[in-house]
């Protein structure tokens, strides 16, 4: 059997479910051999302080996805290359086959015959941590290569570089703010799930709530996500947004996060930030923050109210939260 010249895994296309696979990136980075990323071009800058042997920006149109790989392989001289493929859609599985990188994935959406190493879904409910890394192990004990199981302890570890350190500090320190006197919010969630609004509809409240009480209230949504957080907290402070890793940075700066179940939850467990997650149409089991310093309230079948919610933030919230600092509760245009 010829050695494996590389890895070339294709990570999910949301950023919470990329930070979910960072424990199957791990993993494939510590068998030595050199490892592809392919994903959306946004994990660029998330996963920049990964000693990588490339990165494959995806777009989600199989065929250029397709060149950009092939491209890649032969660039990078790569003679007997694999792949390992975190999504379950037919396309990913298109992209690497006709690229020239045999790949193991799970056995899905009729792509059983492109997968030269088919992977079964275990009968059992997982997490989505649980079953990338569980296709994860088993492609690399059939590629004959070492595999260690996921740790017992709840952490995602994203590796953050110097520079995501020094820009999530500076926009921190431009907002007026002090580390762990202030609570971040994410007031958005894009897109429905199954026909329903994942935003928790009582952010203005508790963020009014929280200021009256001396607590400082900031949010950093992305460029695309800023009109509707002004509308849901319109006197919580706006930090203007940051790329992945400062964003990242930042979480873990704050005393609290305080989000719903998307992708800032994840971005916050992956940095082990101190964060509150709030649940109303989403299976806290599947998707919940994989973190041992995350909390959450609610479930698939409610959100929980706003009462309780400031209950526990105040209850989680580190003794010298209350910031005597306030030109933070000001607006900050980006």
């Amino acid at each position: 059997m010829p050695t494996i010249s590389a890895i070339y895994v294709r990570l999910p296309n949301w950023i919470g479910d990329v930070c979910m696979s960072l424990p199957s990136l791990h993993a494939l980075l510590e068998t030595r051999i050199p490892v592809v990323v392919c994903a959306r071009p946004w994990a660029r800058d998330l996963l920049s302080a990964y000693p990588l042997a490339g990165f494959v920006e995806m777009k989600g149109r199989w065929q250029e996805d397709r060149a950009a790989v092939h491209t890649h392989r032969k660039r990078a001289r790569y003679a007997h290359p694999r792949g390992l493929l975190l999504p379950d859609s037919l396309s990913s599985a298109m992209v690497f086959k006709f690229a020239g990188v045999p790949s193991a994935g799970y056995r899905d959406d009729g792509r059983s015959l492109i997968l030269r190493w088919p992977v079964t879904k275990p009968s059992n409910d997982l997490h989505a941590v649980e079953s990338w890394h569980y296709v994860t192990t088993q492609t690399l004990r059939r590629w004959g290569l070492p595999s260690t199981p996921l740790a017992t302890t709840r952490k995602l570890d994203l590796w953050l570089s110097e520079r995501h350190l020094e820009e999530g500090r500076r926009a921190m320190l431009d907002a007026g703010l002090e580390e762990g006197r202030f609570i971040l919010i994410a007031p958005t969630a894009t897109g429905l799930h199954r026909g329903q609004i994942k935003v928790w509809p009582h952010f203005d409240a508790l963020t009014r709530q929280l200021q009256d009480q001396g607590y400082t209230i900031v949010m950093c949504p992305p460029p695309g996500e800023t009109a509707e957080a002004k509308r849901n907290a319109p006197t919580a402070g706006l930090i203007p947004s940051l790329k992945l890793g400062a964003f990242a940075t930042l979480t873990r700066l704050a005393g609290l996060v305080l989000c719903n179940d998307s992708g800032v939850s994840h971005v916050a467990a992956a940095a082990g930030a101190n964060q509150l997650t709030l649940f109303g149409v989403t299976q806290r089991e599947r998707t919940g923050p994989w973190s041992e310093t995350a909390s959450g309230l609610g479930s698939a079948h409610g959100w929980p109210g706003l009462d309780q919610v400031s209950e526990t933030v105040r209850a989680l919230l580190p003794p010298n939260a209350v910031n005597i600092v306030h030109s933070a509760n000001q607006n900050h245009s980006a």
